[in-house]
């Protein structure tokens, strides 16, 4: 198996500027992924707690209906591969872990959603496919299963992200890994939409250097988070530099950040935040960075989409970000790129929920275009 990755890689990099194709479906269905939001730490991202009365009541069915009121036209679905794996195994916890599965991507389409089954892995099960061909055949077969099951789905709203954040060191590795999971996704459901990533954190970066696979209809997904200081300021599971950041403003000048390098313990997160003042970010830097997925799509010829942005919210000047999610949102539509803001509810959330109630925050949704009905 691996051997048909690399030469399915070596495929890949044969499609030169001239001699990549249109992709009218794959244009077509990126209709369908214009406004969306991420359902996250539902399927995936929960610590394994993944029994069907928490998948039942975490985002529920009202969720969905909310989510489609406010204008979304798609969910993005984080699903875990170990309880896909269950499955896989006819495991009792697996079965009925896809049967709930299945419940949602049903209701939401059913609700006029658009559904991204995308496959979201805990780190350690990324790691398999670091070496070796063993565990990129595990997953290989897993998605071939999984393309299997959701075939007789409606292929114009349910679409296949074959793996999130892929942090895979190798690009050249990763793109032959890619290539084998879409070859087989194809294979399995011929007339739906593939998404691929680039291979480290799917960084605009990773897509700039990401060549397209060697198959039709696909779009090309990258998130965005720049800048890291600002959207990630008091995150405790990433990079050790924003920690300690509290209201880190947004837009950045060197002045307005000298209380934030005061609050970084070490020269190097004081130098951190120090670029970030002398970048200056603000709408016109968030217009120039987005500016270059749009080249890289025209480049190809195939869609692009960002299936990630958005801000911790704990510790930021709630203006400060809204007007980040706004420029994003604004820039993104500029260059016509699809989107889905990260998330709908908990620490990045669009949503609060409180005493069974579900308050949308209406100066978020107005950053992202939409208002509340």
């Amino acid at each position: 198996m691996i051997t048909k990755t690399i030469a399915l890689f070596g495929l890949a990099l044969a499609l030169t500027t001239a001699e990549a194709k249109e992709n009218p479906v794959a244009f077509k269905r990126a209709e369908h992924l214009r406004k969306g939001v991420n359902t996250s730490i539902w399927f995936a991202q929960s610590s394994s707690n993944y029994t069907v009365d928490r998948l039942r009541t975490f985002t529920t069915p009202d969720d969905l209906k909310l989510i489609q009121q406010l204008g979304f036209d798609h969910i993005r679905l984080s699903v875990d591969a170990e309880p896909l794996t269950g499955w896989a195994h006819h495991a009792p916890q697996g079965d009925a872990f896809m049967q709930e599965l299945d419940r949602v991507v049903g209701q939401a389409t059913q609700d006029g959603l658009a559904v991204i089954v995308d496959i979201h892995p805990e780190s350690r099960y990324k790691q398999q496919l670091l070496q070796g061909g063993e565990g990129v055949d595990r997953f290989n077969s897993l998605w071939r299963l999984v393309a299997t099951h959701f075939k007789d789905t409606d292929p114009k709203l349910v679409f296949f992200e074959i793996m999130n954040e892929p942090e895979q060191p190798d690009a050249y590795r990763w793109q032959g890994i890619e290539s084998t999971v879409a070859w087989s996704i194809r294979q399995a459901a011929p007339e739906h939409t593939i998404i691929a990533a680039g291979a480290h954190y799917s960084g605009l970066d990773d897509l700039l250097q990401l060549q397209p696979l060697p198959l039709e209809n696909v779009i090309y997904t990258f998130h965005d988070y720049e800048p890291f200081p600002f959207t990630h300021q008091g995150a405790t599971w990433t990079d050790s530099r924003v920690e300690p950041l509290r209201t880190v403003p947004y837009p950045s000048t060197p002045e307005n950040v000298q209380r934030n390098i005061e609050q970084e313990p070490t020269l190097y997160g004081q130098y951190f935040v120090e670029q970030y003042g002398l970048d200056r970010w603000d709408a016109a830097r968030v217009n120039s960075s987005i500016s270059f997925a749009e080249k890289w799509s025209q480049l190809y010829h195939v869609p692009v989409y960002c299936g990630e942005f958005g801000v911790h919210r704990p510790y930021v000047a709630e203006q400060d970000r809204v007007a980040w999610i706004r420029d994003m949102r604004v820039a993104l539509e500029k260059h016509h790129i699809g989107w889905a803001m990260w998330d709908y509810q908990t620490n990045f959330g669009l949503v609060t929920k409180k005493d069974g109630q579900t308050v949308p925050d209406p100066l978020v949704l107005g950053a992202l275009g939409l208002t509340s009905k």
